[in-house]
């Protein structure tokens, strides 16, 4: 028994990527690729050669286009087969309004549903933004941003609602890629807009923090090209 145990004590933890799936990895590593460009709009893309490429059987990749095909990411046409989607600008402009009046209603139910210590690692993920603020660093910012929203979308406890806005984040993602980037004058305002967004969490005021987060995502896409910008004399949502 006593040398079961050490031998138990020198097993390495799984980390994340050793415990998804193969569809799951695929997945990730596909939709990836859309976003980054690598996999170009009006691509044709096959099971084999995806598999081929990625070095596993077809059946995880079909799962994969699936999901793709889900997601709009992808569309298979009949005796063409599947290519990767078109998205225009005014596509990724709906796509974004849905997202933010999504991202408005997590935070509202994050404000009923918030544990303290969700709220203090908010808090902690704010301090790194400071930092990455000050320091103008954009890749430690994306970082920081990305944990921000999903600590926010995991405390709803709304898997529709978690599931939905990680399928909307990769467009959110592939907006971002096609546009110049925040300028270093806009990272200020993007703090104060968190602040702001952990502020309301704090107060467990659901109103305020829906509006105060659908306002950063809209401000958000406009900045980045996604969005225009409102007509003047006329507020932001």
């Amino acid at each position: 028994m006593a040398a079961a145990k050490t031998a138990l004590g020198r097993i390495t933890p799984l980390a994340e990527e050793d415990t998804l799936s193969l569809g799951e990895r695929a997945y990730r590593r596909l939709r990836e690729g859309i976003v980054q460009g690598l996999i170009p709009a009006g691509r044709k893309v096959s099971e084999r050669s995806l598999a081929i490429q990625l070095g596993i059987s077809a059946q995880p990749v079909r799962e994969a286009l699936r999901r793709l095909e889900q997601d709009g990411m992808v569309v298979t046409h009949p005796r063409r087969g599947t290519v990767v989607a078109e998205m225009g600008p005014a596509q990724l402009g709906e796509l974004g309004r849905i997202r933010a009046a999504l991202e408005g209603v997590a935070a509202a139910l994050a404000a009923e549903r918030m544990r303290g210590e969700e709220i203090a690692a908010l808090a902690a993920i704010l301090a790194r933004m400071k930092s990455g603020t000050a320091d103008a660093d954009h890749d430690a910012l994306d970082e920081a941003n990305e944990e921000f929203h999903a600590l926010i979308h995991r405390a709803t406890g709304n898997l529709f609602l978690i599931r939905s806005l990680g399928s909307l984040r990769a467009y959110d993602n592939l907006g971002r890629h096609r546009a110049v980037g925040s300028q270093p004058r806009d990272l200020p305002k993007a703090l104060a807009e968190h602040k702001g967004i952990v502020t309301a969490l704090r107060r467990r005021d659901p109103a305020l923090a829906e509006a105060r987060m659908r306002g950063h995502i809209i401000r958000s896409l406009i900045t980045n090209g996604v969005l225009p910008p409102p007509p003047k004399g006329r507020p932001r949502p």
